[in-house]
C-alpha cells in the first residue's frame, strides 16, 4: 500500500475524527461539525459555502481554467443510538453516535482537500461536499436543490466498511446500493362484535394475508438473480379481545438494486393490497413514501474510481463487491443528476467487530488514510480523463 498521507496530515485526520465521533450530531443539526469542517477550510485557504440547505457546506478548489468540476462527497450526520465502545473518544452526547462512519468520512475528505491543495496546477477545479442528513436520505436532494452539483461532471463518494479488512477498497459498476421504499396500507371496515363476526368484515384477516403475499412476493415474482426485499416492519390494529378492529395499518419497505424491479414491485404491493382487501371486504388505501433510487455507479467513472484505488492498495487489494447491499444511500440521488462512483474502505478493527448502526460499531482508523489518498488520486485522475474528452 502506498499513500501520499504522511504521519503528520494522518494524525491530524485521526484527531479530527475523533473530536466528531466525541460530538455527534443527527441529521439536520450538524451545526458544530460544520463549523469545524469550515475551520479547516479556512486554515487551507480554500473558499466555502456554509449554510447550504441549512447545515451543509460546499468548498471549491481551483484548477485549469475552464475546465468542468470533479465533486467529491462526504455525509456529516450521526445516528440516534446510546454508544457503548467504550472507547476513550466514546460520545459525549447521550442518545446520539456516529455508529456509520460518517466522522471518518468527513476527517478523510477534509484530508483530501488538504492533498490537492498542495498541488502546485490541478487539471480541474475540485468540488468538497460535505452533506448533511443522509441518515434520513433527505440531505443529498435539498443540498441538489441548492445547486451543490452545478457544473459539475462527474462525482465520487465512499463509505467505511467493517466487512472488508483494512488495505481494500471495494469498486464495482452497476448497482452497489439498493433503492428504499417505503409503503403504508390502511384497511378500514364497521368494525363489530368478536361474538359476531358474519356481522362484519375483518381488516385484521385482511392484513395478514395482505403480509402473507407480500412476503411471498419477491420468490414468486423477481427473477432469481436479482436482488430484492419486501418486508413488513409494523402491523397495527385492534383495541380490545373481543372487538373486530374498524382499521388495520401495515408498514414496510421495499428495496432493489435495479430500476425495473423497483417498479415492478411497487405495481406489485398495490396490487395485493387493492385485490386482497376487495375479496375481503375491506377497504384499502396505500401510500408509498419514496426515499432513496439505487445507486449506480457509471461505467467511466467506475474504471476511473478502480485506477485510483489500485494506485493505492495495488491492485490486489481492489476488490469487487462480494454480495448486493440492500442498503440505502442517499448518494443515489447524486448519481442520478451526474455520472459517478460509489466505493467501500475496507476498515475491519482488530478483535472483534460490529456492523454498522450497532451500538458498539467501530473501524480501523488506518483506513482514513487510505480513504484520504483515494479521493486525492480519484480527483486528479477524473480532472485528466475530463480534460482530454
Amino acid at each position: 500500500m502506498t499513500t501520499p498521507v504522511d504521519n503528520e496530515l494522518f494524525q491530524r485526520i485521526v484527531t479530527f475524527r475523533r473530536d466528531l465521533h466525541r460530538h455527534p450530531e443527527l441529521a439536520w443539526n450538524e451545526t458544530r461539525t460544520a463549523t469545524k469542517v469550515c475551520e479547516t477550510l479556512d486554515a487551507l485557504g480554500i473558499p466555502y459555502r456554509s449554510g447550504v440547505a441549512g447545515t451543509g457546506v460546499v468548498a471549491d478548489l481551483e484548477g485549469a481554467a475552464g475546465a468542468p468540476l470533479v465533486a467529491l462527497r462526504a455525509d456529516m450526520d450521526a445516528l440516534p443510538i446510546t454508544e457503548e465502545t467504550a472507547l476513550e473518544y466514546a460520545s459525549d452526547t447521550d442518545g446520539a453516535m456516529h455508529a456509520c462512519g460518517h466522522d471518518g468520512h468527513t476527517a478523510m475528505l477534509l484530508g483530501a482537500a488538504e492533498l490537492l491543495k498542495r498541488e502546485r496546477e490541478l487539471p480541474c477545479p475540485v468540488r468538497f461536499i460535505f452533506q448533511p442528513a443522509e441518515e434520513t436520505g433527505t440531505g443529498a436532494p435539498a443540498l441538489l436543490e441548492e445547486g451543490a452539483l452545478d457544473d459539475v461532471q462527474l462525482v465520487f463518494g465512499g463509505h467505511l466498511d467493517a466487512a472488508y479488512d483494512t488495505g481494500e477498497i471495494v469498486v464495482h459498476q452497476g448497482a452497489v446500493n439498493a433503492s428504499t421504499d417505503e409503503f403504508v396500507i390502511e384497511l378500514a371496515g364497521p368494525g363489530g362484535h368478536a361474538a359476531r363476526p358474519h356481522e362484519t368484515v375483518d381488516p385484521i384477516a385482511a392484513g395478514s394475508l395482505i403480509v402473507s403475499a407480500l412476503q411471498g412476493l419477491v420468490a414468486r415474482s423477481v427473477e432469481p438473480s436479482q436482488a430484492a426485499v419486501v418486508s413488513v416492519g409494523q402491523f397495527d390494529a385492534g383495541t380490545a379481545s373481543n372487538i373486530i378492529a374498524s382499521r388495520a395499518r401495515l408498514r414496510g419497505t421495499l428495496r432493489a438494486l435495479e430500476p425495473a424491479v423497483r417498479a415492478q414491485l411497487l405495481d406489485a404491493v398495490r396490487q395485493i393490497a387493492e385485490s386482497t382487501a376487495g375479496a375481503q371486504g375491506v377497504s384499502a388505501t396505500l401510500e408509498i413514501v419514496a426515499a432513496t433510487p439505487a445507486v449506480l455507479n457509471a461505467p467511466q467513472a467506475t474504471s476511473l474510481a478502480r485506477d485510483a484505488a489500485a494506485l493505492v492498495v495495488g491492485p490486489g487489494g481492489v476488490k469487487p463487491l462480494r454480495w448486493p447491499n440492500l442498503g440505502g444511500e442517499d448518494f443515489g440521488f447524486f448519481l442520478e443528476r451526474v455520472p459517478g462512483c460509489y466505493v467501500r474502505f475496507g476498515a475491519h478493527p482488530a478483535g472483534e467487530g460490529f456492523p454498522a448502526h450497532s451500538s458498539r460499531f467501530r473501524f480501523d482508523e488506518q483506513a482514513l488514510a487510505l480513504g484520504a489518498a483515494y479521493f486525492y488520486h480519484v480527483a486528479v485522475r477524473a480532472g485528466h480523463a475530463l480534460a482530454q474528452g
